[in-house]
This record gives structure tokens, C-alpha cells and sequence, in this order.
């Protein structure tokens, strides 16, 4: 048989039939997706998306076209609309307007492709509550993006932005926002208007500040900065009431954030260049139970590390710590504590690998062998209940209190417990004092906040002698006039008066320096005073009263 006859008898219709066209998505696929609206072509090497995809609810199928006994079980124009459309993990270099053609989707899955810009009909598919789109090239977002009112969920990490539109504060629906690794520098003001976020990750960009209107993202729960250029962090923060973790690792920051937010749980500032724990940056920390401090410069970790009380972890790993002070094992949620890495003096190296508990039980010994002084007196550490002095609120609160005392003057022995101490609070109120006690003098480069209340003062000149007076409460004593020295007092910001003999202004100020407000009580300034001194007075021709 010659070659052209077996030729045609294996194929004689082949010049009538037209040659099929593979399809880049199969049939089958596409079918299922129009009954149940979910369509997987994630990891198929789409340098495109098929046009049969933007047109899936547009054209019917071809088995439709083809098939004269179409079943009616297949019945094709009953098919639902396209919702989630998933096409991660290809090479998709760019996505066509067509988009507009699937307007029910809900999740749009873009991420892990080439991707360098959206189409401006992306704004049409005002359904759509879920775009990824990280893991791509993209340099900036179209504006239009922006009124998808929706939109709860938008992922952009691992991109190239730069910059971002004033008008992403539109997307007031959006509760997760993902914009790290990026090249962003600046942030767009409107990012306040974001008032349903929950996770704000701004880590791995290039940010040397935070503007002042992330306060007002009241529902952020978990806010990423780390690995930015930060030098410090806007006090401001503290209004973000329901903030509960805040990651700061890896930016250049010198002091630990001053934050009052109520709900902070837990604090990530490892890998930065902070050198020293400051007494009112712990003291805002009311809720925290997890501080991470770890690659700093920390040389002291200071006493007033106890007023972290609901403090479960804490990191201190890879600092410059010599010395460990007892009081740590007073914390008494404290479960985990990190040393690991400083040079620390007085702890056996065996005791420090032994974990926590063998630690803290070790410290716990040294507060009850470490007395303060040689005649049996308080230990260093004795709490607050057991001690005449208090000499745990000296050291860690910086605090010289002997109020409520009925004393004519303060014992000597709650100065030597305070010596070398930089008190900055002292309450000396409900006693009989006729004078300043002469010791204060001792603290007169620290000292902030005096209460001299219910006394029997009828001169406070020594007073002016401290410099850093910030607030002084002289109410209920015997004072009858203020001395012109304390103008020197440059950082005072309130002066409280209530209830003493009848003031009259310090000798060579004139009636124009005096400025008087009835409120209840009068309130008077005086030019002897800094302009920003409150000073709130209530005038008494009698003696005030005494308790």
C-alpha cells in the first residue's frame, strides 16, 4: 500500500475539520468555577491572564457552542458570578482593564508575581474586600485604587513603593494594612483616617519619623516599625488606647519610648542605641508584660524596674550590664528573664544557664543577707509595711516621704537613707513643721516636686534656692507674703496656696504685675513669678486650719 493511501485512510475528514486551539486554562476548571465562583490558577506560569478568565461570566462556554445537546443539568447561564479569583505565584508582568469585567469579586490574589502597575479599573470592583499584592515590582498604587469602600485587607510588602496617595485614607473600611519592605520614607498624613485598622505593619522601610496622626487609629492593635531609621517616637502614640503590641527592633533609637498607652502589652526595642532606662519611661509602662530590650547599650538596669509589676518576660540579652540589682526578683509575675551576654559581676555564670526561678531565688537571698545598715536596721530591699523608712521608695520611686506625722521635724535617719540618692519628690505634708528642714538643702539639684501642706510655714525663702522646683504645694500654712527671689525658680509650673493668712504681692511689684481670676478659689500672678507659674490662693484673714 503506498504511503499517500494509508495517509488517507487514516485520516479522510482532515481537510474538513478545523484544527482545535488548546485552551490555557482547562474547560473543567473554568466550568467548576462558574457554578461555585472561586477560581485557583495559582503556580500555572501565566506570563498573562487568559481573556476566557476576564470573560468567564461575560461569554458561554465553548462546550456550549460546540455541543447541540448541551444537558439542561449544565446549564451555564445559571452560574454564579466570580467572587475570588486566586493568581499568586505566576509570571504576570502586568493585569489587563478587562479586571472591570469580574465587578462581583471579593479576594483578588495578586501576590508573588511581576507585577510594576494596576490598572486605574481596579476602583471598579467596589465588591472586592481582599487585595494581595506583595511580592511584586510595583513603584506606586493608582489613585483610583483608593475608593474601594470595602476594602478591609490590603497586603503591599515586598514591593518597591516609595510613596503612597493621600487618598489611601479612604479606604476607611480597612482593617490590615501591610506595607514592609518597601522604600517608603515619608507617610502620607491621611493614614489617621484609617480608623478600623487592627494590624498596621510599617517594618523594613525607610521611615526617620512617624506622623503625629497614627494617635488617632484607635482600634490598632499590633503596630510593626521595626527596621526603619526612627530616632525617636512621637509621645502622641500613647492616645492609641487599644494598642497591645509595638514592635520598634532595629532602629536608632536612644531612650526607651515614653508611652502612656493604657492596653501596651508588650514592648520590642531590641537593636537599637539605648543606653539608659529612665525612671518615667518605666513608670508609663502600667500593663506591660513583655519587654524586649535585648542588643542595646544598657549599662544599669535601674530599681525602678520593680514598678513594672505585670511584667512576665523580660530580655535584656547582649547589653553591658555589670551589675544586677536584687530588686528584680521583687517582680511578681516575672517568669523569664534573658541575661545572656552582658558582663555581668556577683552571679556564678553556672547560675545564670540554671534558668529563672534558680535566679530570682538566688536574688531573694541577697535582699535578706544585704542589710542597709551595720546597727541591724532595714535591708536595702525591705518593703514598704516593714520599714519606719522607706527605703524602696527612695531608691526606686526616688521618693522622701514622711507625711501624716504630727512632727515638729523630720528624724535625720530618713535623710542618711536618702543620701546620695537623687530624690526629685519630697512630701513632708500633715506634720508641724515651722521651716523648711535644713537637710533638703541635700537634694537641691534634683529636687522637682515639694508638698509642704498643712504645716505651720510662715516663710518659705529657702525654697528659692532650689532650682529645679517644678510644683510647690504650700496650702494650709501661715504664709503671708512670697519672696521676690523666687523668681529664680525658672522651671516652676504651679505654686498651690490655698488657705494661708492674707497674701500680698513680694515688695517692688506693682499693681499692673497682678492678675487676678475668681474661680471658687483666686488665683493670682505674681511678677515675681515665671509667666507659665500658676499660682492658686484662697485668702484668710484667720489661721488656717490644721489637721
Amino acid at each position: 500500500m503506498s504511503r499517500l493511501k494509508r495517509a488517507t485512510q487514516m485520516d479522510s475528514l482532515a481537510g474538513f475539520r478545523a484544527e482545535k486551539k488548546e485552551q490555557a486554562v482547562p474547560s473543567g476548571l473554568l466550568k467548576a468555577a462558574r457554578k461555585s465562583g472561586q477560581l485557583n490558577l495559582s503556580d500555572r506560569g501565566l506570563t498573562e491572564v487568559p481573556q476566557e478568565v476576564y470573560r468567564l461570566n461575560v461569554d458561554p462556554p465553548e462546550d456550549a457552542k460546540l455541543n447541540v445537546s448541551f444537558g439542561a443539568s449544565d446549564r451555564w447561564w445559571e452560574q454564579t458570578d466570580l467572587t475570588k479569583l486566586l493568581l499568586s505565584s505566576n509570571q504576570l508582568t502586568h493585569l489587563s482593564d478587562d479586571i472591570r469585567l469580574l465587578p462581583a469579586l471579593i479576594t483578588l490574589d495578586l501576590h508573588d508575581n511581576k507585577l510594576s502597575s494596576l490598572p486605574s479599573a481596579l476602583g471598579e470592583l467596589q465588591e472586592l474586600q481582599q487585595l494581595r499584592l506583595s511580592n511584586n515590582q510595583l513603584r506606586s498604587l493608582p489613585v483610583e485604587l483608593c475608593s474601594l469602600k470595602k476594602l478591609s485587607s490590603l497586603t503591599l510588602q515586598q514591593n518597591l513603593q516609595e510613596s503612597l496617595p493621600e487618598e489611601l485614607g479612604q479606604l476607611q473600611n480597612l482593617t490590615q494594612l501591610d506595607l514592609s519592605n518597601n522604600h517608603l520614607k515619608i507617610l502620607p498624613s491621611s493614614l489617621g483616617c484609617l480608623t478600623c485598622l487592627q494590624k498596621l505593619n510599617l517594618s523594613n522601610n525607610q521611615l526617620s519619623s512617624l506622623p503625629d496622626s497614627l494617635a488617632r487609629l484607635c482600634n490598632v492593635k499590633l503596630l510593626d516599625c521595626s527596621k526603619n531609621q526612627l530616632t525617636d517616637v512621637p509621645a502622641s502614640l500613647s492616645e492609641m488606647s487599644a494598642l497591645e503590641q509595638l514592635y520598634l527592633r532595629h532602629n536608632k533609637l536612644r531612650l526607651l519610648p515614653k508611652l502612656l498607652a493604657p492596653a501596651l502589652k508588650e514592648l520590642y526595642v531590641g537593636n537599637n542605641h539605648i543606653e539608659q532606662l529612665q525612671a518615667e519611661q518605666l513608670a508609663c509602662l502600667t500593663a506591660i508584660s513583655l519587654l524586649e530590650l535585648r542588643d542595646n547599650k544598657i549599662k544599669i538596669l535601674p530599681e525602678q524596674i520593680t514598678l513594672l509589676s505585670t511584667l512576665t518576660r523580660l530580655d535584656v540579652t547582649n547589653n553591658d550590664i555589670t551589675t544586677l540589682p536584687a530588686s528584680v526578683s521583687l517582680l511578681p509575675n516575672l517568669k523569664v528573664l534573658l541575661l545572656e551576654g552582658n558582663p555581668l559581676r556577683g552571679i556564678r555564670r553556672d547560675l545564670l544557664t540554671k534558668g529563672t526561678n534558680e535566679l530570682l531565688t538566688y536574688l531573694r537571698g541577697r535582699i535578706k543577707e544585704d542589710p542597709e545598715r551595720t546597727d541591724g536596721g532595714p535591708t536595702a530591699m525591705t518593703l514598704p509595711s516593714q520599714a519606719r523608712v522607706n527605703v524602696h521608695s527612695i531608691k526606686t520611686l526616688k521618693l522622701l516621704e514622711y507625711s501624716e506625722k504630727q512632727a515638729a521635724h523630720v528624724p535625720d535617719e530618713l535623710f542618711d537613707a536618702a543620701a546620695g540618692q537623687s530624690v526629685t519628690t519630697v512630701n513632708f505634708s500633715k506634720n508641724q513643721l515651722t521651716c523648711t528642714p535644713p537637710r533638703l538643702q541635700e537634694f537641691l539639684s534634683s529636687l522637682s516636686d515639694i508638698n509642704l501642706a498643712f504645716n505651720r510655714l510662715s516663710c518659705c525663702s529657702d525654697l528659692c534656692k532650689f532650682l529645679q522646683l517644678v510644683h510647690i504645694d504650700l496650702r494650709n500654712n501661715q504664709l503671708s507674703d512670697l519672696p521676690s527671689d523666687m523668681k529664680n525658680l525658672t522651671k516652676l509650673s504651679s505654686v498651690i496656696l490655698s488657705y494661708n493668712r492674707t497674701l500680698t504681692p513680694p515688695q517692688n511689684t506693682t499693681t499692673s504685675q497682678i492678675q487676678v481670676h475668681t474661680t471658687g478659689h483666686r488665683s493670682m500672678t505674681w511678677g515675681c513669678v515665671s509667666p507659665n507659674v500658676e499660682l492658686v490662693s484662697t485668702f484668710c484673714h484667720r489661721p488656717a486650719a490644721f489637721f
